[in-house]
């Protein structure tokens, strides 16, 4: 029998033997090696193997777990704002955004559109940036709201959690107010005319060039400085 094929087979019967729970950490690998009789060579072939047919998984630094490698859990919002960064949020926000203007042109209520703009309204009337930021986040919301779809609107709750906590700098203009021409304003009036007109394509395609604006000031600058 082949060094190798033994060393698998070895190994399948300790385990079966032991019959461990699933992510119970094996011995390290020199007290593995020992116990099967096995080179460290031969015993890595067969983990390596075993690994491959989801068998048992390893993690550098902390050892190899019988079963399947779990996956990993992306309930909570200061995990999710750990793993991610700026770009991966604006990609995000152009996937799930459009769709969901799209929705709000289909179902706004006479209240939604008189909400979106009043956030409109609001957001011009802006005397800091921080005020501005503030009717932006509500508008986008009332988009989200619009669309009186319960699983759509927790999924943008969560995007725009996320977005809140990672770190993005600041990028402003020196100045202390969004600038009367702000590419927003006429951007978003675009947004809640379609939606107001029902035009499920015009909401989407206005959601996207406004998003598509707002990741190029975020991450133009970045990319261009790294």
């Amino acid at each position: 029998m082949d060094q190798g094929q033994g060393a698998l087979t070895q190994l399948r019967a300790y385990l079966a033997q032991h019959d461990l729970p699933s992510n119970s950490r094996l011995p390290p690998e020199r007290e593995l090696c020992d116990i099967l009789g096995v080179s460290r060579g031969e015993l890595r072939k067969a983990l390596a193997v075993m690994e491959s047919n989801g068998e048992l998984w390893r993690h550098v630094g902390k050892g190899t777990f019988i079963g399947a490698r779990p996956t990993k859990e992306y309930s909570d919002v200061a995990a999710i704002a750990a793993l991610t960064n700026p770009r991966e949020v604006m990609q995000a926000r152009l996937l799930i955004e459009p769709q969901i203007a799209r929705e709000a042109a289909l179902n706004a209520t006479a209240g939604d559109i008189a909400e979106l703009k009043q956030c409109m309204i609001a957001s011009r009337q802006a005397q800091t940036w921080r005020q501005y930021e503030n009717s932006d986040n509500r508008l986008h919301r009332a988009v989200a709201e619009a669309a009186h779809n319960t699983v759509l609107l927790a999924l943008f709750d969560t995007l725009n959690a996320v977005r809140r906590a990672v770190v993005w700098g600041r990028l402003r203009d020196k100045v202390d107010r969004p600038p009367a021409d702000h590419h927003s304003f006429v951007e978003h009036e675009a947004l809640v005319r379609a939606i107001e007109e029902r035009d499920m394509d015009g909401a989407s395609q206005a959601m996207l060039r406004h998003l598509s604006h707002v990741e190029g000031n975020l991450l133009a600058p970045r990319a261009a400085a790294e």
